[in-house]
């Protein structure tokens, strides 16, 4: 069903990422096997008192519960353990999001889209909807993604970027924090993503909620979220 958002009330769109405006494989094959091969490149690389990497290194023992000064070897297998199991921590998305902004800058990386998606932001920007992301990778990764697409530079189209640091997607709160970021009401924001333990938080929170079903994945055959399969149904 094609869904005015005017008429509906929405003043912002969020969108997720992986599964939403960028296909899995993009990420889980291209991406994460990027950055998973340059992490103790990236660490070694930069002196014990660069201040990024003393934050990384510092975000990943605190998420750990782990006070000990760490060997190289330790943080290069600790990420790499958290990315094996696809953990949703925010400082292995931030060192990713380092690693990336260097294979972009080359221009080894680009990022695939789906293509329904810039003609989507075009138009929203038109009608005065503002577009957002949330995604678990960090504002740096999200920015360097959108910036260097195969469709080009669709930044401009983006006024908002949050990561966990808002809180976890599976959270309602993160969405209440969202919300008051924004300063819009809840009922004005439409949030679609392919995951549904985020769209039940968002609803929580009092979000609308579209769930997005990318062939060649099928709607489930009970949601309370309304499927979508491209961004043309949302007008």
């Amino acid at each position: 069903m094609t869904t005015s958002l005017r008429d509906a009330g929405i003043r912002l769109v969020l969108l997720d990422i992986e599964g939403t405006t960028t296909p899995i494989a993009f990420v889980h094959d291209v991406l994460f096997p990027y950055a998973r091969a340059r992490v103790r490149g990236w660490l070694s690389a930069r002196p014990s008192t660069d201040p990024e990497l003393k934050a990384i290194v510092d975000g990943l023992r605190r998420e750990a519960n782990d006070a000990r000064e760490w060997s190289l070897d330790a943080i290069v297998a600790h990420v790499h353990a958290l990315m094996d199991e696809d953990r949703k921590s925010t400082a292995l998305k931030r060192l990713q999001g380092h690693i990336w902004h260097e294979g972009y800058a080359s221009g080894v990386l680009k990022s695939d889209v789906y293509p329904d998606v810039p003609i989507a932001l075009a138009r929203w920007t038109r009608a005065e909807i503002g577009v957002g992301i949330f995604s678990s990778g960090s504002v740096l990764a999200q920015q360097l993604l959108f910036a260097h697409s195969t469709a080009g530079d669709l930044t401009r189209f983006l006024r908002w970027h949050f990561d966990t640091s808002v809180g976890p997607k599976v959270e309602a709160d993160s969405y209440r924090r969202i919300t008051a970021a924004v300063g819009a009401a809840a009922r004005e924001i439409l949030f679609v993503s392919d995951v549904t333990r985020e769209l039940d938080a968002a609803r929580q929170a009092g979000l609308e909620t579209r769930l997005a079903v990318r062939a060649p994945a099928a709607p489930p055959a009970i949601s309370v979220h309304e499927a979508i399969a491209t961004f043309d149904e949302l007008q």
